[in-house]
């Protein structure tokens, strides 16, 4: 009888050695908890389609991002819901909009303690529940760009660290770029959503938003989930455009686009969990077909391991409580 000469379950046999020969770590501070801030909001909403996610006043946002940085978690994502909404999305970069005031505000408590993100993007500002403006019936790529130069630029006025365009319109990422440069913003910072996909699985998020197209979809400006090379392509572009940071979008099912990101550019790579991922783990564990915790560090884990800096999660808090548990 012939014995195997190599026992990797040798590295397997205590947890400290497990511990020792561990190749991927993960920590809150990998994490980027997504906030959403109201308008006019007197107390905070749960939003139903995510459980333990809400909607906040902009009273509460300093009690919210004090429990995210006592949780060891460094970075924040603001989204914003505004009172008014129009076929321009002027609320967007109204300087004492929603997110501006969420900005001014958590800059003027904390200081630097916090890296502050925002969404750039036009959904939740147009009426239309589009990324871009509307012209001729279709959505306009050049004047949205102005649009979305428009709205970084203000968010940079209220203390931003970055700026997070989302919308997939071509060129955003230059257009940013220029608009903070020439405003004095040089040092603030884009992380693109460089190859967001026509994803399924953004559907809790647009109840939390309030963002769902009142007409038609998104199949012309976000990748086709088929596409790995546009994929790339999107990614190379925001490159050559002088983007920051570049992230894929979904993250579970878009692991190999993550894995291929890093091996192919040299940039710091996020990836988004996004709504659907953090929807199906909480109903899967409130039926209690699986363990909330482990799968959880299972997924954060394995989108790590892709090869992922940072990772923008709606479990960054409940994931932070099991890191610090374990």
């Amino acid at each position: 009888m012939s014995f195997p000469t190599r026992r990797l379950r040798r590295l397997r046999i205590s947890e400290k050695m497990r511990e020792l020969v561990q190749q991927t770590s993960l920590s809150p501070k990998d994490f980027i908890c997504p906030v959403f801030v109201q308008e006019d909001l007197q107390s905070r909403v749960k939003v139903q389609s995510m459980n333990e996610i809400e909607r906040l006043p902009l009273d509460d946002v300093n009690d919210e991002v004090g429990t995210i940085l006592d949780l060891g978690i460094p970075s924040i994502m603001l989204f914003g819901i505004p009172s008014i909404k129009d076929e321009s999305g002027s609320s967007a970069f109204d300087d004492n909009g929603i997110v501006q005031k969420a900005i001014s505000q958590i800059r003027q408590n904390f200081g630097d303690k916090i890296v502050i993100m925002a969404d750039v993007c036009l959904c939740q500002f147009t009426s239309t529940g589009h990324c871009g403006i509307l012209h001729n019936n279709k959505i306009d790529n050049d004047l949205s760009l102005d649009t979305l130069a428009k709205t970084a630029v203000s968010q940079a006025k209220a203390g931003v660290d970055t700026v997070s365009p989302s919308a997939m319109m071509d060129g955003q990422v230059s257009a940013i770029r220029k608009a903070l440069d020439d405003e004095g913003f040089s040092d603030v910072s884009i992380m693109s959503h460089s190859a967001k996909h026509r994803s399924n699985f953004y559907a809790p998020f647009r109840d939390a938003a309030e963002c769902a197209p009142k007409f038609g979809d998104r199949k012309t400006y976000q990748v086709p989930f088929t596409n790995p090379r546009e994929a790339m392509m999107e990614v190379e572009s925001d490159i050559n455009e002088g983007v920051d940071i570049v992230m894929i979008k979904p993250a579970l099912s878009y692991l190999d686009l993550i894995a291929e990101t890093r091996r192919r550019f040299n940039v710091p790579v996020s990836a988004y969990s996004v709504s659907g991922e953090y929807a199906l783990v909480k109903a899967a564990s409130q039926l209690g077909y699986v363990n909330e915790k482990d799968i959880t560090e299972e997924i954060l884990y394995s989108i790590k391991r892709a090869g992922a800096d940072m990772i923008v999660t709606y479990f960054a808090k409940s994931a932070a409580k099991f890191l610090q548990e374990s």
